[in-house]
């Protein structure tokens, strides 16, 4: 792509938020930045490699220090059914055109909006309901890494939350570095000076997500409620996007 100094600037204010949502949450910066870096311009395989290569490298210096926090016996239990559909939402990622990947992503996303203005939690004490939430969580996070509040949903009922984000982050770790490596055996470019360039912004954005973790956690619906709205308005927007083209 070709990028005007504003639409850099820009990007950058979005890979901060993205950086402060990953770690003020625990999940949701693909789901929260993807659709608008989208309104910038290219489509998702033009930047799931950059945001893939971040979700990486925060993980890694998250979880430097932080591997007794993590649930392994939880974690273990529920990648037989996550992985294999991610491996397919990969293989779709790379199959469907760039215009069908763009509306998948803004239609999903609305579906969170929407969970998220009305406050709707997705859950379910019912196994093959969870079995279901991980398949489905996994599949679109291989196509897009917006499956993350399918899977957050059936962790967050399994796991204490002391240790749910670092669990979360590995889960992460391990998506992604499926992900990264399909990329690379089927030879999708990818910006690695562009990805590290946008490393100190997003860097801000993840101490920032640190300091307000707590604080975010306690006020989780309200926060909700505020970005679903905007989410839902840029996904709008997308979408007439998409269909003009």
């Amino acid at each position: 792509m070709s990028l005007t100094p504003l639409e850099i600037a820009i990007i950058g204010l979005i890979f901060t938020w993205i950086g402060f949502v990953r770690t003020g949450l625990g999940f949701g910066g693909a789901v929260l930045g993807l659709p608008i870096l989208m309104l910038v311009g290219g489509s998702p395989i033009d930047w799931l490699p950059i945001i893939g290569i971040h979700l990486l490298f925060f993980s890694s210096v998250t979880l430097s220090n932080s591997l007794k926090q993590v649930d392994w016996p939880y974690l273990k239990r529920s990648l037989p059914w996550i992985l294999p559909a991610q491996i397919m939402g990969v293989i779709g990622l790379l199959s469907l055109s760039p215009i069908i990947m763009t509306f998948i992503v803004y239609s999903i996303t609305s579906f969170y909006a929407i969970t998220w203005i009305t406050n709707r939690n997705i859950a379910s004490k019912k196994n093959w309901v969870n079995h279901l939430l991980l398949i489905v969580g996994g599949y679109i996070s291989g196509t897009s890494l917006t499956g993350g509040a399918l899977l957050v949903a059936v962790y967050a009922a399994n796991i204490e939350v002391k240790k749910l984000r670092n669990t979360l982050f590995v889960l992460w770790f391990l998506i992604v570095s499926i992900k990264m490596a399909a990329f690379l055996f089927v030879g999708v470019y990818i910006d690695w000076k562009f990805s590290l360039m946008l490393i100190p912004v997003a860097g801000l954005g993840h101490i920032i997500g640190l300091k307000a973790h707590d604080q975010l956690i306690e006020n989780d619906a309200k926060f909700k409620r505020w970005i679903g709205g905007a989410l839902l308005f840029v996904c709008i927007i997308g979408l007439i996007k998409v269909v003009n083209q």
